[in-house]
């Protein structure tokens, strides 16, 4: 009977032995490892903006997340509330609430207690250790010298553990408004990697968007083993893969420069009271732009304090029609193609044309100009006799060539391609309004590309 009993009992343990290590191996590999394997996501910086001098205009300054594990904190969440809550800074009722366990059910159905929960983000460095510090040095009324060993244990986690911290990035502007319709701006976002949600700084407008690939970088991972602590173990670990920092954009902005235009038109907005008010400088040579600026505008800083209006780019996303200014193609065009030259001879019909049942005005009265009184008067009617001679479809050409109608290929976000008509949905007076500057429209950033040529 006793024999019996043994095989029976060893049949048994040999059973269970090959139903966990043959039968339900793969089940609890994957349990271990959920235990014991953790998966540690390496942030890249974020890559800095600078202008053609190398003078920073936008950067990452690395900050901390000031987080809290409860299950470490006992029954001592109000003395910890008292001394984060002048550090952070945040009202101690509100951390005591935060610092407070809480049961719930996961996914998987099971009752657990709440590990982490987010104090504040974007803190200082600086904040962080002075947290550090007063966590260390933290009281609770009672001996030390008394403290049991479990007592010293809870204690010592509780100083050096319930509040912990996460690397974390903040997009900082230091010139503040300088340039921030071509810098844009970036926020805060949240992401599911890896199964669970992790904080990304993303692009929103501007040279920030349009190049959030390359100054975003490429995150980084390690995959490692933890002990019951969550403590890394080193030896064990299994993958590391260090992030790939974001790539630097160097601007054609000249900051001095950008500083003078936005200067000259904050007085010009002071002294007329426009709606908005736009500059754009250029080196003719290249046609690099060595400063873009249009007023109101706003602290990438703080975007959410602007209206959408401030933060709109208006060189590149409002449209008008361009006036006296594009009187320049439709002469340079017919002077390309021959048919006027600079001393030939118009009647600017004194001020008055009538053309196709609507008379044309001049702001003043002239008889007869050369081509280049035309220019120099800015002649409506002498442009419109221009453009008559030249004929629809060579004055289409022409206005198209020099890239009205469409995109300009500025590496900012939200350009249009303004508005012109093709010759068959032109009226009668279309030819002699166009070399006026009326009937299309177009956008800064195209009128100064036309003056380039």
């Amino acid at each position: 009977m006793l024999v019996l009993l043994l095989a029976a009992a060893f049949a048994g343990l040999g059973y269970r032995l090959v139903d966990l290590q043959v039968f339900r191996h793969e089940e609890f590999t994957v349990k271990a490892r959920q235990n014991t394997q953790r998966e540690f996501l390496l942030r890249p910086r974020r890559g800095d903006i600078l202008d053609a001098k190398g003078n920073l205009l936008a950067t990452s300054v690395l900050v901390k997340t000031v987080c809290a594990d409860p299950t470490l904190l006992g029954n001592r969440q109000a003395e910890v509330a008292r001394v984060l809550a002048p550090l952070l800074p945040e009202n101690e009722a509100k951390l005591f609430q935060l610092l407070g366990q809480r049961v719930f059910r996961n996914q998987k159905g099971q009752t657990v207690t709440n590990q982490y929960v987010c104090l504040k983000k974007k803190v200082p460095v600086e904040t962080w250790q002075k947290i550090q510090s007063a966590m260390n040095r933290l009281s609770f009324g009672t001996d030390e010298k008394k403290w049991t060993p479990a007592e010293k244990t809870f204690y010592r986690d509780l100083r050096q553990k319930a509040i912990f911290a996460e690397d974390d990035q903040l997009r900082v502007y230091p010139n503040q408004n300088l340039a921030a319709h071509v810098l844009g701006y970036a926020s805060t976002v949240e992401r599911e990697v890896l199964d669970r949600t992790v904080s990304e700084i993303e692009g929103q407008d501007g040279i920030e968007m349009k190049f959030d690939s390359a100054l975003a970088g490429v995150r980084g991972w390690r995959i490692t083993e933890t002990d019951r602590r969550k403590r890394e173990l080193v030896t064990w670990r299994e993958q590391e893969v260090e992030a790939r920092d974001g790539q630097n954009v160097v601007l054609t902005i000249d900051s001095f420069i950008q500083h003078i235009v936005e200067t000259a038109l904050a007085e010009a907005m002071e002294k007329h009271s426009p709606i908005s008010i736009s500059g754009i400088v250029v080196r003719p040579r290249t046609g690099e732009i060595l400063a873009l600026a249009t007023l109101p505008n706003y602290d990438p800083n703080n975007p959410g304090h602007a209206s959408a209006d401030a933060r709109r780019n208006r060189v590149i996303t409002d449209v008008a029609e361009p006036g006296s200014t594009f009187k320049i193609v439709v002469v340079s065009g017919a002077l390309n193609d021959q048919t006027v030259r600079l001393t030939d001879i118009y009647d600017c019909e004194h001020g008055h044309f009538w053309y196709a049942g609507t008379t044309l005005h001049d702001h003043e009265s002239y008889g007869p100009l050369s081509v280049e009184g035309i220019i120099t008067k800015s002649s409506n009617i002498g442009a419109a006799k221009i453009g008559i001679k030249m004929g629809d479809r060579r004055l289409y050409e022409y206005v198209r060539n020099y890239g009205f109608g469409s995109l300009t290929g500025i590496p900012l976000p939200g350009e249009v391609f303004g508005r012109v008509y093709r010759v068959e949905k032109w009226t009668k007076v279309s030819i002699a309004q166009i070399p006026m500057g009326q009937g299309l429209s177009v956008t800064p950033m195209q009128m100064k590309n036309s003056a380039l040529g």
